[in-house]
């Protein structure tokens, strides 16, 4: 039998903000990357 650990809300509402957190920091990296290689391909056929 599996046993979960039981979350307060506290540490429900903590976790959700970190992973918010993580994701918003993912998705500014893509964007990033994204921008760079846009920059360096519009700017090598200059």
């Amino acid at each position: 039998m599996i046993e979960t650990v039981k979350l307060t809300e506290g540490q429900r509402k903590s976790r959700r903000n970190r992973n918010v957190a993580l994701g918003l920091v993912l998705a500014g990296l893509v964007i990033l990357f994204y921008a760079i290689t846009i920059v360096k391909f519009t700017g090598g056929h200059g």
